[in-house]
């Protein structure tokens, strides 16, 4: 039985606005982001949706239990889907992080599995708590319809996993706030998952 993944990332908070690094930092959704949350609910609603699951900050909790209220489900939180944690990058600006680690930030922006973040996560250590909580949803909820709500770099690296991408061109796949992005996984195997949906937003709807 096919299980398909309707992977979304959460929407704009105001550190997304002023281009903020985010990872761990529990920063919640603004205005903008809760619109784009009940834009992207009312597109899924043509869908069958059984399960809803996000990661426990808010801005992607928030953001599912808007969507998994059109479907009268509940959201299990996971923390094991969080961002990555990029500590003392957190909170500043790629220019301020430049600024301020421009050695270490070079080597992460060429290498980023292969690059600590200080204080914070590396993206080998990301992969494999994200890959393995995915295929603890996958097996649970075999021939079933599943909404995940992440983050761009959980979303990034979930896509990179399944088509086999080198996470050294991670940052060529451009992932707008609340898009969605829909994995088929034939058989629910995680090996043979199809993307068929990549990157869509719903702003105008």
């Amino acid at each position: 039985m096919s299980t398909r993944i309707y992977l979304v990332r959460h929407g704009e908070t105001e550190w997304n606005a002023l281009k903020k690094f985010q990872g761990h930092s529990d920063i919640s959704l603004s205005d903008v982001g809760r619109l784009q949350a009940t834009r992207l609910a009312n597109h899924m609603v043509k869908y069958k949706i059984d399960a809803a699951y996000a990661s426990d900050l808010s801005r992607a909790r928030e953001t599912a239990e808007i969507i998994a209220e059109k479907f009268d489900i509940p959201v299990v939180c996971k923390k094991q889907l969080r961002e990555i944690n990029f500590g003392c990058w957190e909170g500043l600006t790629i220019s301020e992080i430049k600024a301020n680690y421009h050695g270490i930030v070079t080597k992460w922006w060429e290498d980023p599995a292969g690059t600590q973040i200080p204080d914070g996560e590396i993206f080998t250590d990301l992969v494999k708590r994200v890959i393995l909580s995915l295929e603890e949803i996958i097996c649970k909820h075999s021939g079933q319809d599943v909404m995940v709500v992440s983050h761009g770099g959980v979303v990034r690296s979930i896509i990179c996993h399944v088509l086999g991408i080198n996470l050294k061109e991670y940052w060529r796949l451009q992932l707008n706030n609340c898009s969605l992005n829909i994995i088929d996984f034939p058989d629910s195997q995680l090996k043979n998952g199809i993307l068929e949906l990549f990157n869509c937003s719903y702003d105008n709807l």
